[in-house]
């Protein structure tokens, strides 16, 4: 994709698909401000990529703290003068089954998953709209927004994260802001990799295609949708699954 004079934002940028997802769109030409919790995963991503000659930032802070956020935002707007694209990426998970949940468990996924995904959308929506080109805002989504065994905490944000990008999608339209949710199915990160090789099989047998995915099977779906490419496509819920039925 050519992505050249645009200004992206990720969250959630600084391992797995996130990170994934800032190398695709700096390599395509994007100045890309990431942000992560992590100050190690900030600095090493921020420091290969910066070497690579690509237009990188990386910024530690925590998305669900809106003040955090929006400072992000306005930090780039004030530099770069526009934001055109939005990434939520930011997730956690918290899993244990619904019976033995604590409220800390449900509060703490919903917190970064969901609600630091409105903080991100809401601000980047209101410099957006004011902007003759628009812009384009992913959330990061997962299969498991249709219910996942043990994950009622996460189905919940990731389903939420759709309905809040499908939201913003008939709300920005005229202002020719668009808003797409990706459900990535099981792709290779930490999380999968901490899987038993009892479990891994099991989850790979049910997929059509024999394998899990890669973070840059999300990225590069993430860069087409930023592109002027995919300036008609708003409102859709696209899944990365390799044909796994959830």
């Amino acid at each position: 994709m050519n992505l050249q004079g645009k200004v992206a934002v990720v969250t959630g940028g600084g391992r797995g698909i996130g990170r994934a997802i800032v190398e695709h769109l700096a390599g395509d030409g994007a100045t890309v401000v990431f942000g992560d919790i992590n100050a190690d995963n900030v600095r090493d991503l921020g420091t290969l990529l910066h070497d690579s000659g690509l237009a990188v930032e990386g910024v530690v802070g925590d998305v669900a703290k809106k003040g955090e956020m929006e400072s992000v935002i306005d930090s780039v707007v004030a530099s770069h003068g526009h934001l055109d694209i939005l990434v939520n990426c930011a997730g956690i998970n918290r899993d244990t089954m619904l019976h033995k949940m604590t409220d800390e468990q449900w509060d703490d996924v919903l917190a970064v998953d969901l609600t630091g995904a409105f903080y991100a959308t809401r601000k980047a929506l209101q410099v957006m709209r004011q902007q003759p080109t628009g812009g384009s805002i992913v959330g990061i989504s997962s299969l498991s927004w249709r219910g996942s065994l043990g994950q009622a905490n996460y189905a919940s944000a990731k389903a939420g994260l759709v309905g809040l990008m499908l939201t913003t999608a008939r709300e920005g339209g005229r202002f020719q802001v668009r808003a797409n949710a990706i459900c990535p199915g099981f792709i290779e990160t930490d999380m999968t990799r901490a899987l038993s090789q009892e479990m891994w099989d099991a989850v790979v047998a049910r997929i059509p295609l024999g394998h899990a995915g890669e973070p840059a099977d999300v990225a590069g779906l993430v860069a087409f949708l930023g592109s002027d490419t995919a300036k008609y496509i708003t409102g859709q819920v696209i899944e990365v699954g390799g044909g796994l039925v959830w």
